[in-house]
């Protein structure tokens, strides 16, 4: 069965726009999509189960994370009681999946804002210390104008940041400074700009031998700002990718596209937390080619509004951005 899908609103950006038109004006030329769109038949019970598994991953592991808060580096030993542990996995659990979750519902709803045919959220449950490898839609059709495909790519990031920042400061109020124990093996992570921003408004300069212990809805909030600065790599089919051939068009996107892959090929070796994503951008690269899908209006200009919100994006991922996420920690006596 083929529809023709909605007939798109008007460009928000738009300065002829009258907000208190009874009738609304015409979209602005090249957002209106004059094809027909075969619907496919969605199985609302795969994202149900995906996102139940990933539920399940994410809670026992923010179990773990706070029974490691809890604890103070290993230095208070935290006898095991299952109720207890379960409903404080829901700290990193509940937090981690609003984030991701309003990151992919805010390129869903973005879709449907314009008509385009698209999946519901997909997560991705996994056996890490994250529990989870993020989540992602499908967008079933073409996206044939370009200030669509700029509005449905940052429409994700900024929706997951606005969830992510109150978390960063609420999970970050609930952790707290404590003496660093003769012996400790883990993990340290990297710090983005914003996570130093708001550790030393709350907390200061933690004295020598001392170190911030993170609550997991703070370290839900870290995951949600790497995953941020990720997605808007200027790389391909990544949200940053959609936002940067928007902007600048294909040559020079295409070229972007493959010195960002190269910068993350270069920056395994300043930590080795980039080898499996530098490996998955290359498998990405390889499996779709350095050139973003060609919009049919690529010679029109996005408007000033869309390239203040761009250039808003490229200020979220230099604070969303650590070079080194995650390093061994290994402090022996």
């Amino acid at each position: 069965m083929s529809v023709h899908p909605e007939r798109l609103p008007p460009d928000p950006f738009d300065p002829r726009r009258d907000p208190f038109s009874v009738v609304r004006p015409p979209p602005a030329h090249g957002d209106i999509h004059e094809f027909r769109v075969p619907r496919r038949r969605t199985r609302p019970w795969v994202h149900a189960l995906l996102l139940l598994l990933t539920v399940g991953t994410t809670t026992a592991w923010g179990m773990l994370h706070w029974a490691s808060f809890m604890s103070d580096f290993g230095a208070v030993p935290i006898p095991f009681d299952f109720p207890r542990w379960l409903a404080n996995g829901f700290w990193y659990s509940g937090t981690v999946l609003a984030i991701l979750g309003c990151h992919e519902l805010g390129h869903y709803f973005a879709c449907r804002y314009y008509g385009i045919d698209v999946s519901l959220p997909y997560f991705l449950p996994a056996p890490v210390m994250t529990g989870t490898l993020g989540a992602f839609i499908r967008i079933r059709e073409p996206i044939r104008s370009k200030r669509v495909l700029f509005d449905i790519g940052v429409a994700g990031p900024i929706a997951g940041v606005l969830v992510a920042l109150p978390a960063l400061w609420l999970g970050v109020s609930l952790s707290r400074v404590v003496a660093l124990p003769p012996a400790i093996e883990g993990y340290s992570l990297g710090e983005p700009l914003l996570f130093q921003a708001a550790n030393w408004a709350i907390w200061g300069t933690a004295p020598e031998g001392y170190s911030l212990n993170l609550h997991p809805m703070a370290f839900a909030a870290w995951f949600g700002l790497l995953a941020t600065a990720l997605n808007l790599f200027p790389i391909g089919q990544l949200d940053g990718g959609h936002i940067s051939y928007a902007v600048l068009g294909s040559r020079w996107s295409t070229r972007l596209t493959v010195a960002s892959v190269a910068a993350a090929i270069a920056l395994t070796f300043v930590s080795w937390s980039w080898i499996v994503w530098s490996a998955l951008l290359v498998v990405m690269l390889l499996m779709f080619g350095p050139r973003h899908p060609r919009t049919e209006d690529e010679h029109m200009p996005l408007g000033r509004g869309r390239l203040a919100v761009a250039g808003f994006a490229v200020v979220m991922l230099v604070l969303c951005f650590t070079p080194a996420p995650m390093e061994v920690l290994e402090l022996l006596p």
